[in-house]
């Protein structure tokens, strides 16, 4: 199967340590992980958590899950290239929806000093890729950190946001546990991801069944991305969008991979099964409209990375409205008057 070429493992040797709960910073709450079908009452119910939960647990329990992982260990080094920037060291991290640990592997002692994993399924905590840093591992709900407010000096999280029934809540949630001047990294699909196998299987189901159903996941707006931190009360805010594209010998080896990362759709409006004809009806015009001169199909994934930090004083602020010395207009004037004086030298 053909794979990024650009992906490598990196391993090392984890140290993992249990700490009294009385040390995390827990909330007095039961569980971090939200009961079957609880959802904030304002939010839309849109995906099956508990479903999802079963899907992450079974693709961390297959014998070689780090033969689905390149796609999340490539976006989880992008992560941890944006920590790098940061010139800090972060004595105590959180990854909200870590799966196997795909950040942490990435990070060193030097910048992260303590890590919190956090996922819903218990068995990609279980099954984590060895890392550099000590760890803390916790089965929480993104929905439902069970954390104090002010705790972490950064949180990150990769792939996992764009399953949330209610990001709003997930990203207010995530600015209230981490203190003053820490800061938010995350990355999540974006809407352009997957529409090479979204428009095959929409063509061949009203071809074949006079009709379609959503078969992959609806996922968020970039320009929703910058108004949603804001309102969960992050400040310099930063977001921006890449693509990664995967060649695959064909649409069903796509699907397989798609399973076995524990990305299938746990919607609760998608169809449950597509009839035979129309699977391979959906390879024939995967094939035929994107396919490549060697016969592979390409499939792309938009990511979406954001960064945003929680305000503190000693950050720099924007000059209040109306203190500007000049205007827009004489901007031109300097540009003229600075090309005079070269030319007079």
């Amino acid at each position: 199967m053909l794979r990024l070429g650009v992906l490598c493992l990196w391993r090392r040797r984890s140290l993992v340590f249990e700490v009294p709960a009385k040390n995390l910073g827990l909330r007095k709450v039961a569980s971090g992980v939200s009961p079957p079908g609880s959802t904030s009452p304002r939010a839309l119910n849109i995906f099956d958590r508990d479903l999802k939960r079963k899907q992450k647990n079974w693709a961390a329990r297959q014998p070689e899950p780090m033969k689905f992982d390149y796609l999340k260990e490539e976006v989880g080094s992008r992560i941890a290239d944006r920590v790098y920037d940061i010139a800090r060291k972060f004595s105590l991290a959180l990854d909200v929806g870590c799966g196997r640990g795909y950040i942490a592997q990435h990070l060193n002692k030097e910048t992260v000093g303590k890590f919190f994993q956090v996922d819903i399924a218990e068995n990609a905590l279980k099954n984590t890729l060895e890392m550099e840093i000590p760890t803390v591992s916790v089965l929480a709900d993104e929905e439902f950190l069970p954390f104090r407010e002010n705790t972490f000096d950064l949180v990150v999280s990769s792939l996992s946001l764009h399953w949330v029934n209610d990001l709003p809540r997930a990203l207010e949630q995530i600015h209230y546990v981490l203190k003053p001047d820490g800061v938010f990294i995350g990355a999540m699909f974006g809407g352009d991801t997957l529409y090479e196998l979204r428009c095959s299987l929409q063509l061949a189901e009203t071809e074949r069944e006079g009709g379609f159903s959503p078969h992959v996941s609806p996922f968020t707006a970039v320009n929703d991305l910058g108004h949603l931190l804001g309102r969960a009360g992050f400040n310099t805010l930063t977001v921006d969008t890449d693509e990664i594209q995967v060649n695959y010998p064909g649409m069903f080896e796509l699907m397989e991979d798609l399973q076995g990362m524990g990305e299938s759709n746990c919607a609760w409006n998608r169809k449950a099964l597509l009839h035979r004809d129309t699977m391979l009806a959906a390879a024939a015009v995967y094939g035929e409209m994107y396919g490549n001169e060697d016969g592979s199909v390409p499939a792309t994934y938009q990511i979406y990375y954001m960064i945003g930090w929680k305000y503190h004083d000693s950050q720099a602020q924007p000059a209040e409205r109306g203190s500007a010395t000049v205007s827009f207009g004489e901007l031109g004037k300097i540009n003229n008057l600075m090309s005079q004086e070269k030319k007079s030298q």
